[in-house]
């Protein structure tokens, strides 16, 4: 006979990688956790049952109308205000927080102002849908045709911001209010998706940007009453950061956290919605993660001290998340010599990127 869980079941909306490994962290807790396709035959839903989502938007069928009723389903309005860049850039602005300057794109006849306003380069972004550098445009006065018709209204434009590098934060917070961050997490993207992140709290200025992302971060979740994960990109710009984009679930650039940390991310998303005891986050190593975008798998990955694959089961296509590689040492020159051996089972288009990778660790 089976034994009842201690806790009741956490329910994802949606079936992939992430709902796959907030399935493996619940584990050893005995969690059960159950990812669901959108398209997934409804059933009885427990009462006790709790609710999160891998995803910020999701289409309506059945089982998701019948989830996103749930009075359990944690977040659930916040999704589709973050999922909605102009919601999104508009809860910045009302907290005062850093971010590029930006207006809604409405009609044609707002370029000209748009240029003397805000930027004489600006990126166009579509408001809902666009992720991984899809359904964005970086427009000047020469190509500003690019935008059709069909899309005024339905994107924003931004400030082109010639930035430092890129950041992000991974922080959860506890119904109670309190909260839980990782270290600020470098990062490196190409073509609109994140190819590789480092984590290495002797970074210089490491300790200004936490406090800073830490004090950003914590004030959009107070204001949300968020519970949970949440992750925030930004720009850096000499010492300060602009907050490019929000994610209200893990995210790829906490991914680190799965062998560079005591409490992986997946693990504390959900310590936070079924409240749990969770001790603060204690980081031993500098810490190197891997995209693996479009790239067959290779099973030499297998063979690298130090290092963790994950391999997420999906079919290969160009521009695919496939899966990713942890390394964690405290000795970074181990986790360089790794990352050498590494470079031969890796397409060309990723050489550029781990270079800048053993730049960040030297």
């Amino acid at each position: 006979m089976q034994q009842s869980s201690l806790y009741p079941t956490v329910y994802v909306l949606g079936n992939g990688q992430l709902g796959r490994m907030l399935r493996y962290a619940g584990a050893p807790l005995d969690i059960q956790v159950e990812p669901l396709a959108f398209n997934a035959p409804v059933f009885d839903l427990p009462k006790d049952a709790v609710i999160t989502a891998e995803i910020e938007r999701w289409e309506k069928t059945p089982l998701t109308e019948l989830l996103g009723s749930h009075p359990n389903f944690v977040n659930q309005p916040i999704f589709g205000l973050l999922a909605d860049r102009l919601t999104q850039k508009s809860l910045l602005d009302e907290l005062d927080l850093s971010t590029s300057p930006w207006c809604l794109l409405e009609n044609k006849t707002q370029w000209q102002s748009l240029f003397q306003n805000v930027g004489e380069k600006v990126v166009v972004k579509r408001r809902t849908g666009g992720y991984d550098g899809r359904g964005q445009w970086i427009i000047t006065k020469e190509n500003q045709s690019e935008i059709t018709d069909d899309l005024f209204g339905e994107v924003i434009a931004e400030k082109f911001i010639p930035f430092d590098g890129e950041v992000s934060l991974v922080g959860a917070r506890f119904k109670n209010g309190e909260k839980r961050f990782y270290p600020v997490t470098h990062n490196l993207q190409q073509n609109g998706i994140l190819r590789y992140s480092v984590m290495d709290s002797a970074f210089p200025q490491q300790s200004a940007q936490q406090v800073q992302a830490e004090e950003m971060l914590g004030k959009i979740m107070d204001r949300l009453n968020y519970v949970g994960v949440m992750a925030m990109e930004c720009f850096v710009v000499s010492d300060k950061l602009l907050i490019n984009e929000l994610a209200p679930r893990v995210h790829n650039s906490g991914h680190w956290t799965q062998l560079g940390c005591s409490i992986s991310q997946f693990e504390l998303h959900l310590r936070a919605l079924l409240d749990l005891p969770t001790p603060n986050l204690e980081t031993f190593a500098p810490s190197v993660m891997v995209n693996l975008i479009g790239t067959d798998h290779h099973p030499q990955w297998l063979n690298i001290p130090f290092a963790q694959l994950h391999w997420y089961g999906k079919e290969v296509r160009p521009g695919r998340k496939v899966g990713h590689i942890n390394l964690s040492h405290p000795d970074k020159s181990v986790i360089v010599q790794q990352l050498e051996k590494l470079r031969h089972t890796l397409p060309g288009d990723y050489q550029s990127g781990l270079d800048w990778t053993l730049a960040k660790l030297k």
